[in-house]
């Protein structure tokens, strides 16, 4: 066996190692060594990666060699390294563009541990990533919602305990339909592995009082995830937890929290249910329906927002509405034009939510966006990686954003159901243009006159931001100006992930 093939558990159990490590360090040893195992890992993703495409095949490694239903199995293909390596480079990012923040916004004493919540974030974003079970999927979810709270609450302010309890209570209540669904579904199949329930799914789903208890368990553990994920109506909790958090928890959060659970939901419907059984379920019609709804209401309350990080969080609302649209359309277009929209979101959001602190920290500390007047000039570094991620938002041409809008609104052409492609035609175009009114509205305050004076003179940042964004930045392009390729790769994945 390749050694190649054991790298998805490394990254697991060395990403908990990494969590327990840092507990014990002080808190700039903590620092140091997140930064190294970050590097470290987008290697080690990376060379998964290169190795399944290569190579045209998903490998399996078992742990235990124990058979189903109790065995316990990590799968890697094309689609997991994929999401894995973004995973691995947004955290990398989100880490350096936060820094400065995460020293001003935590206490001393806590900073090694803020470090030890992340690391173990990420074994739990490696885990849903590369599982095979969906007991173990069930597990490193939980993890995932108790480091999320963490990274939370370690701020200390009012809000952020409130925004923490909130967000815990939703979670926990997304993962109890979660786990219902599972054990539902084990019930049904006697398996939890993937692969042999869907094989089981397959057969049993000929017989139609059956089909109806596939429909409820998936039914049920869908509205568990979407719960997680912040899909309309459950989207609610955003502007608190995303725009009271330090700036590396909001980037953090929104640009990869809500998308593993995404991407495990997509794995269920691919690799658990099968696609063929999906697609007669009620289930994939809902989550069209209130994708497109979240497009729509995500973006108005946007427009209606008070100040720029609950817009921007509100916005995230809207772009997760994209991928369930994409999921709802179905179909091999439709599901690239989902995971592209997780690729394009995840490198956009976390630019915005790494740039308004430093907007705001030129406008006296106010988010508003009548202290924001002017921000842009104050802090020109700020105001151009807001601007190059509001142009994505808003879908410009050479961004991810466009790209994402354009692959979506081809899966709905290519759907065969005229009904779809009139309605996605028509959210698509409200939705962007909603977009534009509230981003556009900024971008004219952030470069609009002001009479603030500038006290401290021009603002100048260090690598450790300049090195993340402007690798952020690149990222975006690359998926607005190469975006067959990466489509073309998505694709491949999901051939493997079936």
């Amino acid at each position: 066996m390749d050694a190649v093939t054991n790298i998805p558990l490394f990254t697991i159990v060395l990403s908990l190692f990494s969590g327990v490590l840092c507990t014990m360090l002080p808190a700039r040893a903590a620092r140091r060594y997140t930064v190294v195992w970050e590097c470290a890992l987008i290697a080690l993703t990376g060379a998964v990666l290169l190795y399944t495409f290569e190579t045209g095949e998903p490998f399996t490694y078992v742990m235990g060699e124990f058979p189903a239903p109790w065995g316990n199995e990590i799968r890697a293909g094309v689609l997991e390294a994929m999401m894995a390596f973004l995973f691995a480079c947004v955290m990398l990012c989100s880490v350096l563009g936060g820094m400065h923040f995460i020293q001003y916004d935590i206490d001393e004493s806590k900073i090694h541990l803020y470090y030890a919540l992340l690391n173990l974030m990420t074994a739990s974003l490696m885990a849903m990533t590369w599982t095979n079970d969906l007991f173990t999927g069930y597990v490193f979810l939980e993890i995932l919602t108790l480091t999320s709270c963490g990274i939370l609450i370690v701020r200390e302010i009012g809000r952020t305990t409130l925004a923490a309890v909130r967000y815990m209570i939703l979670n926990l209540l997304g993962s109890g339909l979660f786990l219902l669904g599972v054990v539902l579904l084990y019930d049904i199949t006697g398996n939890l592995l993937m692969v042999p329930m869907q094989e089981e799914i397959a057969r049993l789903a000929q017989d139609p009082a059956t089909m109806r208890s596939l429909t409820l368990s998936t039914g049920i553990l869908t509205v568990g995830l979407a719960i997680k994920s912040g899909l309309f109506p459950f989207h609610y909790w955003m502007p608190d937890t995303y725009g009271r958090a330090t700036p590396t928890s909001g980037a953090v959060l929104s640009s990869m929290v809500s998308k593993c659970y995404i991407f495990l939901l997509i794995k269920i419907f691919y690799r658990v249910i099968g696609a063929d059984v999906f697609a007669r379920m009620p289930v994939r019609n809902i989550l069209f329906v209130l994708g497109l709804l979240a497009m729509v209401f995500g973006s108005v309350s946007a427009l209606r927002a008070a100040n720029i990080n609950r817009m921007v969080a509100f916005s995230s609302a809207a772009q997760i509405g994209y991928i369930f649209v994409g999921i709802g359309i179905g179909g091999t277009a439709g599901y690239t034009a989902a995971i592209f929209q997780i690729f394009a979101h995840a490198v956009t959001k976390s630019m915005l939510f790494l740039t308004t602190p430093r907007l705001a920290a030129v406008s006296g500390g106010s988010l508003r966006f009548r202290d924001l007047q002017g921000a842009g000039m104050r802090d020109k570094s700020a105001g151009m990686y807001f601007s190059i991620g509001a142009m994505s938002m808003l879908g410009i041409p050479v961004f991810a954003g466009f790209v994402s809008k354009l692959l979506l609104g081809a899966a709905a052409v290519t759907s065969g159901s005229m009904a779809k492609m009139v309605l996605v035609m028509l959210a698509i175009a409200l939705s962007s243009m909603l977009n534009a009114l509230y981003f556009i509205r900024t971008m004219i305050r952030l470069y609009g006159e002001s009479d603030r004076a500038k006290e401290a003179g021009p603002v100048r940042h260090g690598a450790a931001y300049h090195l993340p964004m402007l690798f952020l930045a690149a990222g975006n392009l690359v998926l607005g100006l190469s975006s067959a390729p990466v489509a073309a790769l998505i694709r491949k994945g999901l051939s493997m992930l079936g």
